[in-house]
């Protein structure tokens, strides 16, 4: 089993960038689908990106389409989420997540989860 850390998070303004790293434990990484999810005050664990164990297939909410990218490098077991035109809605917590098959959008199907990355965009 994997064990996740987030960074990368932090204040910026709307219309900038910010690039989440998601660093993992355990020689077993590059078997792991991932995801990134988030979850804003008040508001229900939401669907962001997520990549398959070899990086050749990606899937995206529909908020986030065309202005995010998910990445990972099993090398270095690291998945990466490069976050342009940050709109304030974007503001949440931001985890990662590590499957052991292919999940997407199913957040309950994730097994590990990280301890999670403040975005915080101002307007």
């Amino acid at each position: 089993q994997v064990q996740l850390v987030e960074s990368g998070g932090g204040l910026v303004q709307a219309g900038g960038s910010l690039r989440l790293s998601c660093a993992a434990s355990g020689r077993t990484f590059s078997s792991y689908a991932m995801g990134w999810f988030r979850q804003a005050p008040g508001k229900e664990r939401e669907f962001v990106a997520a990549i398959t164990w070899s990086g050749g297939s990606t899937s995206y909410a529909d908020s986030v389409k065309g202005r995010f990218t998910i990445s990972r490098n099993n090398a270095k077991n690291m998945v990466y989420l490069q976050m342009n035109s940050l709109k304030p809605e974007d503001t949440a917590v931001y985890y990662c997540a590590a499957s052991s098959y292919y999940s997407g959008s199913y957040y309950s199907k994730y097994e590990t989860w990280g301890q999670g990355t403040q975005v915080t965009v101002s307007s």
